[in-house]
C-alpha cells in the first residue's frame, strides 16, 4: 500500500492488476484526477453510469461511460472500473487469469444480487475465482432503517447475521459480511480485503454519508 493507492494482497495471477485510489489520489469526479490514473493504466477505464442496480457489462464493449454497476473482461488491457464512497468495491479474478471483474455494491446492489449476476457473467467455474473485498463503510458507522435489513431478509434469512440492533428501528450493517456470505454460497470462498471503514478514516477514504460530498474514489482492474 502506498498513499495514494491500494493495491490488493491476494493470490491473482501476475497478470491481474488491480488499484485502488484513496483520499489523497484526488478526486476521481475530477478530470484531473482521471488523467493521473489513465497515466497509470494500460488503456482508458469503461466507467458506468451507476445506479445502485445489478447491470453487469462486457467492457471491452462499450468505449464510454454505459448505464451498469458491475463489469468484466477476457480480453487484455480492457480495464474495468467502479466508482465508491461507501459503498462497496467487490473485484474478482480467475486464478488461471483468464478474466476478471468489478461490482460497484452498496446495501441496494448486494439485496439485488450484483455480485451473483456479476459471478454469472464472467462465466466461470466459481471456486476457480478470487475475491477481494474494497474499501467501503465498516460495520460500526453503517446504521440503516428496518426496510433495508427486510429487503435483505425477504430473499436470504441468513442475511441477519450481518446486522446488529443498534436502536429502536435502526440496525448496523457490516457489507463485508453480506459479501462474503453472498460469494460463499455461489462456491467463491478465497476473499481478501475487507476490514476498511470509509466513514471512520477520513485521513484516508471519501465518505459521501460523513462528508455529504460528491467526491468519489475508483477501484479498477484489468488483464494485462
Amino acid at each position: 500500500m502506498s498513499g495514494e493507492l491500494i493495491v490488493p494482497d491476494w493470490p491473482a495471477p501476475a497478470r491481474v492488476r488491480a488499484l485502488v485510489t484513496t483520499r489523497s489520489f484526488g478526486d476521481l469526479k475530477s478530470e484531473a484526477a482521471k488523467r493521473k490514473l489513465r497515466a497509470r493504466l494500460p488503456a482508458d477505464p469503461c466507467w458506468l453510469r451507476q445506479v445502485h442496480g445489478a447491470r453487469v457489462i462486457d467492457a471491452s464493449r462499450y468505449a464510454g461511460p454505459v448505464e451498469a454497476d458491475a463489469a468484466y473482461a477476457r480480453a487484455r488491457n480492457v480495464v474495468c472500473a467502479v466508482m465508491a464512497a461507501d459503498c462497496m468495491p467487490v473485484l474478482l479474478a480467475d486464478e488461471r487469469g483468464e478474466a476478471v471483474g468489478i461490482a460497484h455494491a452498496g446495501w441496494r446492489g448486494l439485496a439485488g444480487g450484483v455480485i451473483e449476476a456479476t459471478v454469472t457473467a464472467m462465466a466461470l467455474p466459481a471456486p476457480r475465482l478470487l475475491a477481494w473485498l474494497g474499501p467501503a463503510i465498516g460495520p460500526a458507522a453503517y446504521e440503516v432503517g428496518d426496510e433495508v435489513r427486510e429487503a435483505f431478509l425477504k430473499s436470504d434469512s441468513k442475511a441477519s447475521a450481518a446486522f446488529a440492533a443498534n436502536r429502536p428501528g435502526h440496525w448496523l450493517l457490516d457489507l463485508y459480511a453480506v459479501a462474503k456470505q453472498r460469494l460463499g454460497a455461489l462456491g467463491v470462498t478465497r476473499i481478501g480485503g475487507a476490514g476498511f471503514c470509509t466513514a471512520s478514516d477520513a485521513a484516508r477514504f471519501h465518505s459521501y454519508r460523513r462528508d455529504k460530498s460528491p467526491e468519489r474514489m475508483a477501484a479498477v482492474i484489468w488483464l494485462a
